[in-house]
């Protein structure tokens, strides 16, 4: 007869542990994610101001509004008027060349030809964006948690077989 070490049983013990952290780091990261996703609104309102109106054509800020503004297909704070309160558009009379609808060759960034300009505003277009890749995100979680609870089940399971039939039970259905 097989005698069973110490050492096998602690195998699927460690694994249910190891598996019981991450999913239980998951369900954290589920819960924080969601608690706190109202936040981001209030803090975006709050940074998207000062790093417009840094906004010179050359900084670092200025290549980072460009890449939002082409790749959002947006225009300012709110709005393309957004531009107006800025430095940028007091010296140039004129919004970024980045506010340009794609595909037009005409656009000089003037007011007078609103439009050639994206008309909707870059927070409202990056909020929705944020939310949309964090429920995504959640999404995957949620389905990396579930296949997890699956595993520690299977892993109890496992584990209460073994050790019914160590210790002289059999299995009514097996």
């Amino acid at each position: 007869m097989l005698r069973h070490s110490p050492r096998v049983q602690s195998g699927p013990s460690c694994f249910f542990i190891i598996i019981m952290v991450i999913f239980a780091a998951e369900v954290a990261a589920l819960v924080c994610t969601f608690m706190f996703r109202k936040r981001i609104n209030p803090d975006l309102e709050k940074s998207m101001g000062p790093i417009f109106g840094k906004y010179d054509g050359n900084n670092t800020e200025s290549v980072a509004v460009d890449y939002l503004q082409s790749q959002l297909q947006c225009c300012g704070v709110k709005n393309y008027t957004s531009w107006t309160n800025t430095t940028w558009f007091s010296k140039n009379a004129a919004v970024p060349v980045s506010c340009c609808k794609r595909n037009t060759t005409s656009c000089s960034g003037k007011l007078d030809q609103p439009d050639l300009l994206y008309s909707e505003g870059c927070e409202v277009k990056l909020i929705k964006f944020i939310h949309e890749s964090l429920s995504y995100a959640m999404l995957v979680v949620l389905g990396f948690a579930i296949i997890k609870f699956f595993g520690m089940l299977s892993v109890c399971v496992i584990n209460c077989r073994s050790n019914s039939r160590r210790n002289g039970y059999e299995a009514f259905y097996g």
